[in-house]
């Protein structure tokens, strides 16, 4: 199932980062940045020279949840399970060889650093691509654990993620990747649940140095966010 209906877009278009709202993304939107393949597929494409949002320091061709109305979607993990599944390939890589491909992020708000919990990246090396979880223990930490899940995800091979959050605080992310998986379990800290979070999911290039053809390619077979109240 791939289902736009409850995600806005920010592509690198113009002079700024450009917002597609989720009503316009569900009407036929497409781009060089953005190609559906009618319910089959899409493909992410995010060039480094590409223009950024206002606080960050890379361009993004990237879906952000919302309700189906097109209001942002936030939420506190203890409302609900929480699950974020993909299955995807990359194509393409910049010269840094770091792309994002799903994230838990926080809501700017007072008392919040605007940090991401997580970030779920494909980071290419000597041939083939290692799938690692950049995992920020508490709001605000300056330091991210570095944790790898899956070795030799060569470019246009097929994987899965799911990344989820239980009502209690657990997070659990899993990688597949042919006969290969990898997971990684943890109790998050409280503070975590003071702060609200919402899913992200596209290509979010790690690089923002190079020509127009350098960039990052992705495209997303399946998509599914997955808040269930018990």
């Amino acid at each position: 199932m791939l289902d736009l209906t409850t995600w806005n877009l920010t592509v690198p278009a113009t002079s700024s980062a450009t917002l597609i709202s989720t009503e316009r993304l569900n009407h036929g939107y497409s781009s060089q940045f953005f190609r559906p393949a009618g319910k089959r597929s899409v493909s992410f494409w995010v060039p480094v020279s590409g223009s950024r949002t206002a606080s960050a320091r890379y361009p993004r061709s990237e879906l952000r949840e919302t309700w189906r109305n097109g209001e942002l979607r936030n939420w506190y993990y203890g409302e609900a399970d929480n699950t974020l599944s993909a299955v995807l390939s990359v194509q393409q890589v910049p010269s840094k060889n770091k792309i994002v491909i799903g994230q838990i992020h926080s809501k700017d708000e007072p008392g919040s650093s605007n940090d991401p919990l997580l970030k779920l990246q494909y980071h290419y090396h000597n041939g083939s691509g290692r799938i690692e979880a950049l995992l920020r223990k508490h709001p605000g930490d300056k330091n991210v654990q570095n944790i790898a899940l899956v070795n030799d995800v060569t470019l246009d091979e097929r994987f899965s993620y799911s990344l989820r959050i239980t009502a209690s605080g657990r997070l659990g992310i899993t990688v597949l990747s042919g006969e290969d998986d990898g997971s990684y379990y943890r109790q998050l800290s409280s503070a975590w649940g003071r702060q609200q979070l919402y899913f992200k999911a596209g290509a979010y290039v790690q690089d923002n140095y190079g020509g127009a053809s350098e960039g990052g390619r992705v495209t997303f077979y399946h998509l599914n966010s997955v808040h269930a109240v018990k």
